[in-house]
């Protein structure tokens, strides 16, 4: 039997090919609402249609580099879709980023074309037209001084045929790190990766029969890697121009919100905010959160506000949003309550294994470094290629958690690699000791580093946020984590703050955070 193929039999579709199918499965069905502003996907696709003839006639063609600097808004995902059927190259840009940061991920993924929402960032980019020589022009989501207004121009021309002109191989977005330990990298992604992310979210997911789909967090991260599978399922995606919880509260009210996701951190504000007592959340059927660890104490207080909605996410950049779930029914705070604590098991086709510095498995309950294999995993670094081979040795990817696997296969993240604290020979996970502290009723949050210290290298500190007219003494928390951990994980002191360091992600900003007590000190990383 001859096995000659052609070489496109087993191609995969793309980003624009999801999008395209959703468009049609959608019609009348809201895609997109924004303050008072809703977009069915007939109109959604017709926008795209005229989104792919502008840029088209600009002189955008496949392989060429752009990005969307705005808050969250329908015009900069119809970018991005575009961007998509089009075969272009998109770097994600988070929004709250500083100046310097937007600048060198425009210079350092090469984009020559920047969309900009004027509302926000008129004045960044001026900034950044001149501080990067390589941008070739400037589009507005709207009126602007620095350029043409891309949605003006869209009137002039009459929706056509969709068709995507990408190949599952085509590098579809660079999404940069969050810098927590140098200059971000950017993690090249292709059609095949996203589609495959897609997928998975689908297939793995808990979703609610309809999808009304609430974004308060950016879409250029997490939240906006959603999208396409809320389309998909011919949902409404409803965005917010950022987080304040008495608006999430007024918006899964008003839109009868099923599903979102929140970081930790959110949830933790949404417990303490007086606004919660009052809040309808009755139309909530899935609540996923990631990005960070949660508080099991925390998020058993959740799920008696909430309900049983909560499913866990996790992920990384190089690796996205799908790597291990913890689902809806795997929260179970009566008979295995300490799941509470994990991420979950291994989802979709990616193999996922715990190994220790010579690239070999560990023994169920010891800690090892989570690595994945298949084809979630990133292209590699871009421009970076001893960053991905170091990345990528032993035949895995590496993403720096560390963690243990109990018997029936349930992940459990004990830290960041970089966070490990060595003090007096002994090895200190600093979650450990954060998930013993807001066990305390008095504590809505904690941070554990290691400052300097003469006699251990390191010690071990609390930083702790309490709750609204709490109080405790810091000897009780010393005492309680002694008792739960031992004495070599008890802090040798606390310091109590009004809040934590928070990146733009909303994840605790540990660099940040330990700036503060080391200065000019090197800290090793471990």
């Amino acid at each position: 039997m001859s096995t000659s193929r052609p070489a496109a039999l087993h191609d995969g579709c793309t980003m624009g090919d999801l999008i395209l199918r959703a468009i049609r499965r959608g019609g009348e069905r809201i895609a997109f609402a924004l303050d008072d502003q809703a977009i069915s996907y007939r109109e959604f696709g017709e926008q795209l249609s005229r989104m792919v003839q502008a840029l088209e006639a600009r002189g955008l063609r496949h392989g060429d580099a752009i990005a969307v600097l705005s808050s969250n808004r329908p015009e900069a995902f119809l970018v991005s879709a575009a961007g998509y059927l089009m075969g272009l190259r998109a770097t994600w840009m988070h929004p709250l980023a500083s100046e310097d940061d937007h600048a060198y991920l425009l210079e350092d993924s090469g984009v020559q074309f920047l969309f900009v929402d004027p509302g926000m960032f008129a004045e960044r980019g001026k900034a950044l037209r001149a501080r990067v020589p390589g941008l070739k022009r400037i589009f507005g989501l709207g009126a602007i001084d620095l350029g043409e207004d891309i949605l003006s121009a869209l009137e002039k021309f009459v929706p056509g045929p969709l068709l995507s002109k990408a190949h599952a191989d085509d590098i579809c977005v660079l999404i940069y790190t969050g810098g927590t330990t140098g200059r971000p990298k950017g993690v090249i992604h292709t059609h095949r990766v996203q589609v495959t992310m897609v997928v998975t979210e689908l297939a793995d997911w808990d979703w609610p029969q309809e999808v009304r789909f609430l974004a308060m967090t950016p879409i250029t991260h997490a939240a906006g890697a959603m999208i396409v599978a809320v389309m998909s399922r011919c949902g409404s995606f409803v965005m917010s121009k950022g987080f304040e919880p008495q608006r999430f509260f007024d918006l899964v009210e008003r839109h009868r919100i099923t599903a979102t996701f929140l970081v930790p951190t959110m949830v933790y504000v949404l417990l303490d905010h007086p606004g919660m007592a009052q809040a309808d959340l009755s139309s909530l059927e899935l609540v996923i959160y990631g990005a960070s660890p949660m508080s099991p104490a925390r998020l058993m207080e959740a799920m008696k506000r909430f309900g049983r909605v909560f499913m866990q996410l996790y992920g990384q950049s190089e690796a996205p949003n799908c790597v291990t779930a913890l689902h809806k029914h795997e929260h179970d705070p009566e008979h295995h309550p300490e799941r509470l604590a994990s991420c979950g098991t291994p989802s979709g086709s990616s193999q996922v294994a715990l190994l220790d510095d010579d690239g070999n498995a560990v023994p169920v309950g010891e800690v090892g470094e989570i690595c994945v294999r298949g084809p979630l995993v990133m292209l590699g670094y871009w421009n970076k290629p001893e960053e991905t081979e170091q990345a990528f040795r032993h035949g895995w990817l590496h993403t720096g958690d560390m963690a243990r696997c109990d018997a029936d296969g349930f992940i459990y993240i004990v830290d960041r690699s970089k966070d490990l604290i060595i003090t007096g020979g002994f090895n200190v996970f600093p979650r450990e000791v954060e998930d013993v502290l807001t066990r305390h009723p008095a504590v809505a949050a904690a941070a554990v580093i290691g400052v300097p210290d003469e006699k251990w290298g390191e010690a071990v500190k609390a930083v702790v946020v309490l709750k609204a007219g709490a109080a405790v003494a810091p000897e009780a928390l010393i005492a309680l984590v002694r008792e739960h951990k031992g004495p070599v994980q008890a802090p040798k002191s606390v310091d109590f703050v009004d809040a934590l360091p928070v990146t733009g992600l909303g994840k605790p900003d540990k660099k940040a955070l330990r700036a503060r007590y080391w200065g000019g000190q090197q800290r090793a990383v471990h």
